[in-house]
């Protein structure tokens, strides 16, 4: 059988839907995304298909003029982040197309938690506060102390005001968390 039939079973899937280990979106659910979230993935899109991409084809097509493709590891090595990079650029594109691009400075002054809202709540049981940024599922960096509009938390306060309990359940139990502010940027501030 021709390699040129065969499937390549180095543990890459031509899995569209990769993203970097980020959830899918929920069934017939927006893919929100802020207007900064969206300008970092149009950016990263445009470079993989405006520099990274045509540096790799340039090094694969070097390599394949160099003889023996079975052994030779520059070969082999680009045509697999050549898969990489076609793979993130679909998964991209795919993204983008569906993505709806909302401000969150337009509810600046705003006491109820939408979209885009920095929000800080304390847990009512041991009075531990802590503060959140809502974010698209594309954009939301855990480390930064945001989190996804579809995660537990961000369900849980989404549409509730400053001064309410809302019931947050966990996998150890529910819980109340009070909300004590909710902040949005300013209209022109710069964007997360």
């Amino acid at each position: 059988m021709s390699k040129a039939f065969t499937r390549e079973a180095d543990g890459d899937s031509d899995d569209d839907e990769e993203g970097g280990g980020l959830p899918p979106l929920p069934a017939g659910g927006k893919n929100y995304i802020t207007p900064g979230g969206y300008a970092r993935l149009r950016t990263e899109l445009l470079q993989l298909i405006d520099e990274e991409r045509p540096k790799v084809v340039d090094v694969v097509h070097w390599a394949a003029s160099n003889g023996d493709r079975s052994e030779n590891g520059d070969y082999l090595y680009g045509k697999k982040r050549l898969r990489e990079i076609d793979r993130r650029i679909r998964f991209l594109t795919k993204r983008l197309e569906i993505a709806e691009v909302t401000d969150p400075s337009l509810h600046h002054g705003h006491d109820q938690v939408f979209f885009g809202a920095t929000v800080t709540y304390a847990e009512e049981d041991t009075g531990v506060e802590r503060t959140i940024t809502i974010l698209g599922i594309d954009e939301a960096d855990s480390a930064q102390g945001q989190v996804s509009w579809i995660s537990p938390i961000a369900r849980a306060l989404l549409k509730a005001r400053e001064g309410e309990v809302v019931k947050l359940v966990t996998p150890a139990g529910a819980k109340e968390i009070e909300i004590l502010r909710v902040e949005y940027p300013a209209p022109g501030a710069p964007r997360h």
